[in-house]
């Protein structure tokens, strides 16, 4: 592998000490694909630069690419205001099954998604994490940076046939969307017991001495807003339960999955970038979405979502929000 990576490598086994330190009898229930589904094994570094079939520039893209989603706070207070990167939610360079692998966005789309109610392209997909996950603005369309990531997802997907929907460890759904009885105080315990070692007490996540984000923050300005995906309780349950703790993947029970993921999303963070004025308005302009969220609700006699606050950025809405239609 190129020199260049070493320090990405370094900062992982690094991250990773605390919890291999623990010794090797980790209990893990990761779940079974589901029989008829697609497994597909998106290709690595080291097969990149074993390829001889890809051309030298388009290699040079693809790393380009993959530099851009490994350490997106290169672009902190240019696309990205918050301290997250786009490995946060899609762990394992976004390869990883049951991780969110990004792959499945270049053999699913051009398709329409529900979130925004029109056919989305790849690119706008990309835009969506910008814009909602790391709460900033996307790279412009066509733009050397999208070109990049543009390729990367699309050099995953290598051997992957388009429009096959039924993957194995696609998504953050696996836990469904109906949920146990969830109680704040349950998932505060949850949270304070498996999460707080790395993410903090106050949920700020920890950082290098020089300042980089090493456990991302899981609310607050740090972190993702109210229109982002890990903001629906379902969504974050399944990642935390097949995820996390880092290095212990599938340790909590369904139900600790479910309590802890209510309990961080029932925190502040930056506003929806939809924001209509009203939240209460905003809820229900797209309660498609917020259903399965807190936003625009009570918790703890405080109704989340009742400001304008935006984080460290200077807008609300970023240009490449906009509705299409083909009528």
């Amino acid at each position: 592998m190129n020199n260049r990576y070493l320090p990405v490598l370094t900062l992982l086994m690094f991250v990773s000490a605390p919890v291999f330190a623990e010794g090797p009898s980790v209990p893990v229930s990761l779940p079974e694909f589901a029989e008829g589904q697609y497994v597909h094994r998106a290709p690595t570094l080291e097969d990149l630069d074993a390829d001889d079939s890809i051309h030298p520039e388009l290699k040079k893209v693809i790393i380009r690419g993959h530099d851009i989603f490994m350490n997106t706070q290169q672009f902190r207070g240019k696309y990205v205001f918050n301290d997250l990167n786009c490995k946060s939610c899609h762990l394992g360079e976004g390869r990883l099954n049951w991780s969110g692998p990004v792959w499945p966005a270049v053999t699913t789309l051009p398709d329409f998604r529900g979130k925004n109610q029109h056919v989305n392209s790849l690119e706008e997909r990309i835009a969506g994490c910008f814009a909602f996950s790391m709460n900033g603005t996307p790279p412009p369309y066509g733009s050397d940076d999208m070109l990049a990531l543009v390729a990367y997802h699309t050099w995953l997907a290598t051997g992957a046939p388009v429009y096959e929907k039924n993957i194995g460890g696609r998504g953050f759904s696996h836990l469904g969307k109906s949920h146990p009885g969830l109680d704040y105080e349950k998932g505060k315990s949850v949270y304070m017991e498996n999460c707080a070692i790395c993410h903090g007490e106050d949920g700020q996540g920890q950082r290098t001495a020089d300042g980089h984000s090493v456990f991302p923050p899981l609310w607050g300005d740090g972190s993702y807003n109210w229109g982002a995906g890990m903001t629906r309780v379902f969504t974050a349950a399944s990642f935390i339960k097949n995820n996390m703790p880092l290095g212990k993947p599938g340790a909590l029970t369904d139900e600790e999955a479910w309590q802890v993921a209510n309990f961080i999303n029932s925190q502040e963070r930056p506003q929806d970038p939809r924001y209509t004025g009203d939240v209460k308005e905003t809820r229900e302009k797209y309660l498609n979405f917020h259903k399965f969220t807190n936003y625009g609700t009570v918790v703890n006699g405080r109704l989340l979502g009742d400001h304008e606050n935006t984080g460290s950025k200077p807008f609300l809405k970023p240009d490449s929000l906009r509705p299409r239609t083909f009528q």
